[in-house]
């Protein structure tokens, strides 16, 4: 009976290990077991999309610059001439006072609705400004132009007619606004300094800083735009002027050229704030 039994067991061993894969021919399939990482030794890289530039490597998206790379041309100004707001093609028009004190400017006037009620904000604060004036408009209302320096602002020749292209146009054409100009401002005041200009749109270019320069006068940028201009609105140009104002700013604001109502309204929301924060001047008479 044992002996049966033993020879029964063994026969059922042998048929069990007939019945088990081989593990080599396993391995040998690529495919691996337990504790091993998969390995495609004759895999070759992936090709790049069809259409990618050489040596751009794959998967990174076309049209966003990198670092190092140019995300594209800077947004041109207003005026649409292509200056940034980084102060780029400026040709050395001043942007800042050169001190801690911070400059109120005021352009395109004067107007007879509204340059009467910034002077008398101004005066009501103690403050002095710049007051960047259009020749015509000189011409129209020299009793304004007084008015201006009676109060002890610095005038600012601003171009005959508020060209934007007058930078375009040959040297003696410039020469003859800005001194049309002049004239004009000093009709009304013969003895005031007129040592500024500021071109229109700020779409400066070398000729006009360099007519400008041999007239005695200094140019004039800007480094606070609250873009009044566009009639934004009281409360978006007060905000605007607060939050970008520092030691050393010009701030750009208009009394004529449209409905300024916004930023007399503006002005009186301002000065309380800046006066309590900075000193404010009048660009001086001898930017030297």
């Amino acid at each position: 009976m044992t002996a049966v039994v033993a020879a029964l067991l063994g026969s059922a061993y042998v048929l069990g290990r007939s019945l088990v894969p081989d593990q080599t021919q396993r391995h040998a399939t690529g495919v691996t077991t337990e504790g091993d990482g998969p390995h495609y030794a004759d895999q070759t890289p992936e090709e790049p999309p069809t259409g990618a530039p050489t040596g751009t490597p794959t998967g990174t998206p076309t049209g966003i610059a990198t670092a190092g790379q140019s995300a594209g041309p800077t947004e041109a100004g207003q005026d649409g001439s292509g200056q940034s707001a980084s102060g780029d093609k400026l040709f050395g028009a001043h942007t800042e006072t050169g001190n801690a004190r911070l400059a109120l400017t005021f352009d395109d006037g004067p107007d007879p609705r509204y340059t009467p009620q910034v002077l008398a904000i101004l005066r009501e604060y103690d403050v002095k400004a710049t007051f960047c004036v259009v020749g015509e408009n000189a011409q129209d209302h020299p009793d304004l132009i007084q008015a201006i320096v009676a109060d002890g602002h610095t005038l600012c020749n601003h171009s005959w007619h508020h060209d934007v292209s007058l930078g375009n146009k040959s040297a003696d054409q410039i020469r003859a606004d800005l001194v049309r100009t002049n004239e004009a401002i000093r009709s009304a005041v013969p003895d005031a300094p007129i040592v500024w200009y500021r071109q229109p749109g700020g779409a400066w270019t070398y000729p006009v800083v360099s007519v400008s320069q041999q007239l005695g006068m200094t140019p004039l940028h800007w480094s606070v735009d609250p873009s009044d201009w566009q009639a934004p609105g009281a409360s978006k140009i007060a905000a605007t002027v607060l939050a970008q104002a520092e030691p050393g700013a010009v701030v750009l604001m208009h009394d004529a050229g449209g409905d300024r109502q916004g930023t007399v309204d503006a002005l009186r929301r301002i000065l309380p704030q800046l006066s309590a924060r900075y000193e404010l001047e009048a660009l001086p008479t001898d930017p030297t």
